[in-house]
């Protein structure tokens, strides 16, 4: 057996997570549900294939000898995964086994494409875990369509692609195909990515990715390369624990979506957000009442007790005696491109620690804020500073090359969590932005926020991060010099703490 190593979506330190047989069991009789439910609300799943890109992490071990795997890998490792059955209500995925345990992340995704583009007449649904991640699979047929295209038009296999056991099994896929490489390269050819998944994979009914909280934002680019197909967010899981299934799987945006609470995968309490009597107490499952807010709370038979996951889940009905909820969003959590969460303490410790390096220079930063810039794959974090300078102008004192901007960027990456140096490392987060802003400008913020009707000036702080669009405008529109991470942040992989 083995233990689980979390993503760190809670704390942003990867955390170790028990885990059992009786759990792994239980947890794939709840995957197994998916589809008989897509079923229902989409015929002809069976008359095709599903495209879905899927990925393993590579395995640690503690000090003890004990073998840590990440939770999509410990499933995808499993006898009954690898040697799954077709039949009508299982769709054979398009990936080879052996891509998807592969570790390098180039050779797995080239392959997954590949054989996706060799079957696009039959893919019925594509995706993949996330929203964020389905966008980064589109930029990278976008990046490698010349070489995709020369494989599908000679029979040959790129390579990069190194790894035996799949080079193995792709002498059974490839094959000459100049037609199909004429049409590849005819709809990536130009910079037009609207409908490319439809263009590519024509008989697509529906995306299978991850909508809610954070990854909503991802919706509009979604639909734009997808010419607006309905998105599928089947499961509610973490490696914490497996919650829940959307019952109404497929729907066109994030505010529709529910997942129904599973009682016999743990059990489930729930901590109102707004509390009475300033005390916090926990709620059964059959306690909660629809509209209201909560923070989960979970006791698993692996072995967690009454621990708080982060997640913000609010009640929009009941299957049954089971409630439904919608996904609000996490606890703290400020920034997030991909799989990180960014709390406010760590923002804060990380702009105290690049700030440092300003000291000799006679100056600080006096106000700050974020977001995360999404507008560009991959997406990165960007810091607006306002610094406190002796004389007028920022080039008085700062030397004019901006090394040392550049510096404090890179001194905020190595101050974030493992997690957010690992997707950084990996290419799915790009470089960390500092924006110089103008004297004044948070004072500019500040009379923005209190003008509208109800805000008290008594009562404004500033927002740690943004994402009204007005107040980023006016940010931008005050900003006197960028700044980007020259270099990538530090990252061990040896990065759980055993």
């Amino acid at each position: 057996m083995f233990i689980l190593s979390s993503s760190g979506t809670s704390s942003g330190e990867p955390k170790l997570i028990p885990y059992t047989k009786d759990e792994s069991d239980r947890r794939l009789r709840l995957c197994s549900l998916i589809t008989p439910i897509l079923n229902l609300h989409v015929n002809g799943l069976d008359k095709g294939k599903t495209l879905m890109f899927m990925y393993t992490k590579p395995e640690i071990k503690t000090k003890g000898g004990i073998i840590a795997r990440t939770t999509a890998t410990s499933l995808f490792k499993t006898n009954l995964f690898k040697t799954r059955p077709y039949n009508s209500s299982n769709n054979v995925h398009t990936s080879p086994i052996e891509a998807i345990l592969c570790g390098d992340p180039f050779q797995s995704t080239y392959t997954q494409m590949l054989c996706g583009l060799y079957e696009r007449e039959r893919i019925l649904r594509v995706g993949t875990s996330f929203a964020y991640g389905l966008i980064r699979i589109i930029k990278f047929l976008k990046n490698h369509w010349r070489e995709l295209t020369h494989d599908i038009r000679t029979g040959s296999l790129h390579p990069k692609v190194s790894d035996p056991s799949i080079r193995g099994c792709m002498t059974r896929v490839i094959r000459p195909d100049p037609d199909l490489a004429d049409l590849i390269a005819r709809e990536c050819a130009d910079d037009n990515c609207e409908g490319i998944i439809k263009r590519i994979w024509p008989n697509t009914k529906f995306l299978d990715v991850i909508v809610t909280g954070n990854m909503s934002r991802y919706i509009p680019t979604l639909d734009y390369y997808s010419g607006g197909l309905p998105k599928a967010s089947t499961i509610y899981a973490s490696s914490e624990c497996y919650f829940g299934l959307n019952l109404d799987p497929v729907s066109d945006g994030a505010s529709e979506i529910s997942y129904t609470l599973m009682p016999n995968m743990a059990y489930f309490e729930f901590l109102p957000l707004v509390v009475r009597d300033q005390r916090e107490v926990l709620v059964d499952l059959v306690d909660v009442e629809i509209g209201k807010e909560y923070e989960v709370v979970i006791t698993t038979f692996a072995g967690l007790y009454r621990y708080r996951g982060g997640d913000i889940l609010q009640v929009t009905g009941f299957h049954n005696s089971a409630p439904k909820f919608k996904i609000i969003g996490r606890k703290n959590v400020v920034l997030n491109i991909d799989w990180e969460k960014t709390s406010e303490v760590e923002l804060q410790a990380a702009v105290e620690s690049a700030s440092q390096l300003l000291q000799e220079f006679n100056t600080s930063v006096v106000e700050y804020t974020s977001f995360a810039d999404t507008t560009k794959i991959p997406g990165h974090y960007v810091i607006y500073w306002e610094l406190l300078l002796p004389t007028k102008g920022y080039s008085v004192n700062l030397p004019s090359d901006g090394v040392v901007l550049e510096n404090c960027c890179l001194a905020m990456e190595e101050s974030l969590n493992p997690m957010y140096r690992l997707l950084r490392v990996e290419g799915s987060i790009g470089p960390l932005e500092i924006r110089l802003v103008k004297s004044g400008t948070f004072e500019e913020v500040m009379n923005h926020a209190i003008s509208r009707p109800g805000a008290s000036i008594s009562q404004y702080k500033v927002p740690r991060c943004v994402s009204s669009k007005p107040i980023v405008e006016l940010l931008d529109s005050r900003v006197v010099s960028t700044h980007l991470s020259p270099s990538l942040p530090k990252w061990n992989s040896e990065f759980v703490k055993f």
